[in-house]
C-alpha cells in the first residue's frame, strides 16, 4: 500500500496504434466487444511472427489460446491455460472518457439495422414494423443530461474522466451513476469523477480491476452508497479509503476473495460513523473472530455474509465498552455457509437488536445432514420476526414454539441440566404455553388420555398417478410413527399398487420437508395441529 503524489492527466486520450502505446498492467477491452476485458501483460515481439505484439490475459476463462505461452516460448504467466492471447494493437482498445461513454449510451441513434430488427409477424408470417410507444419522448428526456438524476455506463470501456469541468458542467444533477464492467483502475481517477459531480451519492464500481495502491485518497465525501464488488478491493483498501467516506451508509464488497478485516490502529474497525449496510457477500471469510470486529459499528444495521466459509457464530463480550456489541444490528443473514451447530443458532438471541436472520443452505439447516426444520429455529430464536426471507407470523411463532417444547419432551431422557443445556428455552417456552402435562402418555390408556395425545393433521395427495382426491382431516395419536401414517393414507385414499412417500408442509418454508425415517413418531418429527402432510408418490 502506499500514498505517494503521482500526479496523472484526467484529460489524457489513449489511443490505439503502435504497440508501444500499450502498458504493461494496462486494463483493454477487444475493438467492439466492450465486454471482453483483459490486462495488458506483455508489450513485444513473438518468436516467428514480425511486429510488436501485445499479450493479454482476459478477466473470462476460456476467452484465450494459452497460458502465456508460445512455441514454447514463455512470454507472461496468464492467470489460467486458456486466458491469454497476443493480439496486434489495432485490434484493442484502452478506452474512452467519461462524457463519449454518455455520448454512445444516450444519444447515439438506433442504427437502420437495429430499427429492422424491431417487427412482429402477421398472421400470413410477415414483418410488420413496430415503434416503442413514446420511444421519441423517452430519448429526448434521457438526452438532456443536466437533468440526468441517474445514469447507467456499465461494460461501455470507460478508463479516464476527462475535463473535470466539462463533466461537472455537463451532469450537474447526476445522483446515481453504474460505472461497474469499465476499465477503470485507480483511485485517482475515480476522486477527479466523484469531485466533477457534486450531486452524486451512489457510485456503482463492481467489476473494474482497481489497483491495491492508492496514490492521494481520493475525495468521496458525498458518497452514500458504495460498490465495490469484483474488483479486488479488501480491507486494507477500506481502511485506507475510511477518511474519504465520511458519510457512507451502503458499502457493497461482494466476491473479492476477502480473508479478514484488518483494522489499522485497533483490534476493531473504528469510525464509519453513517455505515448501515455491510455486504461481504461470495468471499472467503471462515472464522467469526473477523466478523466481530465489525462489533463497534454504531450505526450497522445489516450484515450480508451469505457464500463464506464461516462454521461457527458467537456473540462477543462487553470487554469494558461503554456500548453492547453489534448494538444496532438488526439483520444478519448467513446463507450458505458451513454453520452445523445449535450453539451457533443459539447465540444469535444475544444480538440486541437482531430480528432478521438468514440460515438456509447450512448443515444446520438441512434436514438430510441432520439439520432443523423451520419451526425448531422460530422457537429456538425468541426475537426473529423474519427467518430465510418469509415472515413469522404470530400463529406461525405459537404453532412453532408448541411443536417444539412437545418435540423436546418426547426425545429427552437426561437430566433437567442437560435438557437446559441443549435446549435453553425450553423451561421457558413450556411455562408459557402451559405445556406442563401434556407429555404424550405411554402407560394408562381410556378415552381421556388418548384424546389428550391426538393432534389434528391435513392429508393432501399429489402424486401424479394418485388422481384428485379431496384432502382429509385426521386426528391421529401423537405416537403415530410415518410408517404407520404411510399403511394408513393407502387405506384412506385408496392407493393400490402406489408406496407413498410423505411430506411435512410448513408455513414459511418454501419447500417441504421429506419424512423419511418410518420409526420416527408425528411428535418427535414436530407434527403438530392442523398440519399439513403432502402424500406424494415414489418416483
Amino acid at each position: 500500500m502506499q500514498a505517494t503524489s503521482n500526479s496523472r492527466d484526467p484529460t489524457r486520450q489513449p489511443t490505439p496504434g503502435p504497440g508501444s502505446t500499450f502498458r504493461v498492467g494496462q486494463r483493454v477491452h477487444f475493438i467492439g466487444q466492450p465486454r471482453r476485458i483483459g490486462t495488458v501483460k506483455y508489450v513485444g515481439p513473438v518468436e516467428g511472427y514480425s511486429g510488436i505484439w501485445i499479450g493479454v490475459d482476459w478477466d473470462a476463462d476460456g476467452e484465450g489460446k494459452h497460458d502465456g505461452s508460445h512455441n514454447g516460448v514463455s512470454y507472461f504467466t496468464a492467470r489460467g491455460s486458456d486466458t491469454a492471447s497476443f493480439v496486434r494493437s489495432h485490434n484493442l482498445s484502452p478506452g474512452v472518457a467519461l462524457l463519449e461513454a454518455l455520448e454512445t449510451r444516450y444519444r447515439t441513434a438506433s442504427t437502420k439495422e437495429e430499427e429492422d430488427e424491431m417487427y412482429v409477424l402477421s398472421t400470413r408470417n410477415k414483418r410488420v414494423s413496430v415503434e416503442l410507444l413514446g420511444k421519441h419522448k423517452i430519448e429526448d428526456k434521457v438526452s438532456r443530461f443536466e437533468e440526468l438524476t441517474s445514469a447507467s455506463l456499465s461494460y461501455l470501456g470507460v478508463s479516464f474522466p476527462g475535463s473535470p469541468d466539462h463533466v461537472s458542467s455537463t451532469l450537474p444533477s447526476l445522483k446515481e451513476l453504474d460505472l461497474s464492467g469499465n476499465l477503470l483502475a485507480n483511485w485517482e481517477d475515480i476522486g477527479i469523477i466523484c469531485e466533477g459531480l457534486p450531486a452524486l451519492t451512489a457510485l456503482n464500481l463492481s467489476n473494474n480491476a482497481i489497483s491495491p495502491d492508492i496514490f492521494n485518497a481520493p475525495q468521496l465525501s458525498n458518497i452514500r452508497v458504495l460498490v465495490l464488488n469484483q474488483t479486488g478491493v479488501i480491507w486494507k483498501q477500506v481502511e485506507v479509503l475510511k477518511d474519504s467516506l465520511p458519510y457512507v451508509e451502503e458499502l457493497h464488497l461482494m466476491g473479492n476473495n476477502l480473508r479478514e478485516i484488518t483494522p489499522v490502529s485497533s483490534t476493531v474497525v473504528q469510525g464509519f460513523n453513517f455505515l448501515r449496510l455491510l455486504n461481504l457477500e461470495n468471499n472467503c471469510i471462515s472464522a467469526w473472530d473477523e466478523i466481530v470486529k465489525l462489533s463497534q459499528l454504531r450505526s450497522l444495521d445489516q450484515i450480508f455474509l451469505n457464500n463464506n466459509n464461516l462454521n461457527h457464530v458467537w456473540y462477543p463480550d462487553f470487554g469494558g465498552s461503554d456500548e453492547p456489541p453489534f448494538k444496532s444490528l438488526s439483520g444478519l443473514f448467513l446463507g450458505s455457509n458451513n454453520i452445523e451447530d445449535l450453539e451457533s443458532v443459539d447465540s444469535l438471541n444475544s444480538f440486541p437488536k437482531l430480528m432478521d436472520i438468514r440460515l438456509s443452505e447450512n448443515p444446520v439447516a438441512d434436514h438430510g445432514k441432520g439439520g432443523v426444520p423451520r419451526f425448531v429455529f422460530i422457537a429456538r430464536l425468541a426475537k426473529v420476526q423474519i427467518l430465510n426471507g418469509s415472515e413469522i407470523s404470530p400463529r406461525e411463532r405459537k404453532e412453532s414454539e408448541i411443536r417444539y417444547v412437545r418435540l423436546v419432551m418426547s426425545k429427552s431422557h437426561g437430566s433437567s441440566e442437560e435438557i437446559r443445556r441443549l435446549h435453553p428455552r425450553f423451561a421457558e417456552l413450556k411455562e408459557f404455553h402451559g405445556l406442563e402435562d401434556e407429555r404424550p402418555s405411554t402407560g394408562a390408556s381410556g378415552p381421556q388420555k388418548m384424546a389428550s395425545g391426538l393432534i389434528s393433521i391435513s392429508l393432501k395427495c399429489v402424486g401424479a398417478s394418485m388422481g384428485e382426491k379431496p384432502p382429509l382431516l385426521k386426528k391421529l395419536p401423537g405416537t403415530t410413527t410415518v410408517g404407520k401414517l404411510k399403511n394408513l393414507c393407502v387405506s384412506f385414499f385408496k392407493l393400490k399398487s402406489i408406496k407413498p412417500v410423505l411430506f411435512l408442509q410448513e408455513e414459511g418454508s418454501p419447500l417441504p420437508t421429506l419424512l423419511e425415517d418410518d420409526m420416527e413418531s408425528l411428535i418427535e418429527l414436530g407434527v403438530g395441529n392442523q398440519s399439513t402432510i403432502l402424500v406424494d408418490e415414489r418416483p
